[in-house]
């Protein structure tokens, strides 16, 4: 894990969920996945848009040509577990696409523009995961 994320990690467990930096006032988990390949834990800091009682995650990789190892390992285990605030939760993770992708991907973009730049910069649909609670 990069010395970025375990940065981040440290510092939303330390602050209630909350961090500063480019993240500051943005919504913040922690996602728990597990490696699609080496079956070992990952933790990875991310952005979501809450939809009812879903948490909806965005795999972006900042505009990347490919998606983001979490998607992949989400899509090999999606029984996982997210860190919100103080509180952890079981979800389960499904993909979620056409216009109801569409319109939450926008709706992220309204919120934080730089979604939309993201998307402008790969010829990849970014996928939308919505997490569900299981708890």
């Amino acid at each position: 894990m990069s010395d970025f994320n375990q940065q981040v990690i440290a510092e939303f467990r330390a602050n209630h969920g909350r961090v500063g930096g480019r993240f500051e006032g943005a919504p913040l988990l922690l996602l728990h996945s597990t490696g699609a390949k080496s079956g070992q834990e990952r933790v990875n800091p991310m952005m979501y848009l809450r939809d009812g009682e879903r948490y909806v995650v965005f795999a972006s990789r900042a505009g990347a040509d490919t998606d983001p190892d979490w998607f992949r390992n989400l899509k090999a285990h999606p029984e996982v577990r997210i860190e919100v605030g103080d509180g952890e939760l079981a979800v389960r993770a499904v993909e979620v696409t056409g216009e109801e992708r569409d319109r939450l991907y926008a709706q992220q973009t309204a919120l934080y523009p730089r979604f939309g730049d993201y998307q402008d910069q790969t010829s990849r649909v970014i996928p939308v995961v919505a997490l569900l609670p299981t708890d």
